[in-house]
């Protein structure tokens, strides 16, 4: 049974930082791809970063360069998504989310992804 699920988000002042997990199980990460997505009230889901295989990302959200990384442990099933110099305009509910099959490319597309966690809300605000 496929399964993600994120954790980390809160209430963060702004310039500060946060790292939020997708616990994941019922797949490997090896083969995988596993995203980032946010929404914003009113706004529609946005791709924000991608992993897949060992060490390719893919950034889509072009306002998050440079402050966000995203990263894996294959051994504890769990993606990252590091969250540096926090700005208002992040305040989200962010979602992993995995590809549709195996070896299927990163994308910022939602409908490219199958699985999806219940989401963690991040809100910056001073």
């Amino acid at each position: 049974q496929v399964q993600l699920v994120e954790s980390g988000g809160g209430l963060v002042q702004p310039g500060g930082s946060l790292r939020l997990s997708c616990a994941t199980s019922g797949f490997t990460l090896d083969y995988y791809g596993v995203g980032w997505f946010r929404q914003a009230p009113g706004k529609e889901r946005e791709g924000v970063l991608c992993i897949r295989g060992s060490r390719s990302t893919t950034y889509y959200a072009e306002s998050v360069k440079g402050r966000f990384t995203i990263s894996k442990d294959g051994a504890k099933n769990t993606v990252y998504l590091q969250m540096n110099s926090l700005k208002p305009e992040d305040t989200a509910i962010y979602y992993c989310a995995r590809v549709r099959s195996a070896f299927a490319p990163c994308s910022h597309l939602p409908n490219d992804f199958s699985f999806w966690g219940q989401g963690t809300q991040v809100t910056v605000s001073s």
